[in-house]
């Protein structure tokens, strides 16, 4: 994990707001590291600037508190939702992610590319890319 931590992984300003404690369990740990080092670092390193993550780790509780869908990655530490600070910016980072070519399982433009969904997992990864 070159350029980002767990902190910023798992904060959420919702957990705190609501006293969830969004503490991810060993396992989960070890798959947001999977993501970062498949992903996330590799796509820090070709965009040449700040990533922010909008949300990556949610504990069941934060994933139902933020209306995320009951099977959401984000439950397992295998996704992110990110974004470089706008809908055109988030548009030209997605498509750094399909000329990549990176082990994306889910790659989802969502509300007009406001942020990116994007999963990783151990084993055999869909790069399946979608929009919402």
């Amino acid at each position: 994990m070159k350029h980002f931590t767990l902190g910023e992984l798992t904060r959420s300003a919702t957990a705190r707001r609501l006293g969830i404690d969004n503490t991810p369990p060993p396992r989960a740990v070890k798959a947001l590291h999977a993501l970062v080092d498949h992903v996330l670092d590799p796509l820090r390193e070709a965009w040449g600037g700040p990533i922010r993550v909008n949300s990556g780790y949610r504990c069941p509780e934060l994933n139902r508190a933020v209306g995320g869908t009951p099977g959401s990655q984000h439950q397992h530490g295998e996704a992110a939702d990110i974004t470089v600070g706008s809908p055109s910016r988030n548009r030209r980072l997605l498509a750094l992610i399909k000329r990549l070519d990176l082990p994306v399982d889910q790659c989802i433009d969502e509300k007009g590319c406001r942020w990116i969904h994007v999963s990783h997992r151990t084993g055999r990864n869909r790069r399946m890319y979608m929009k919402f």
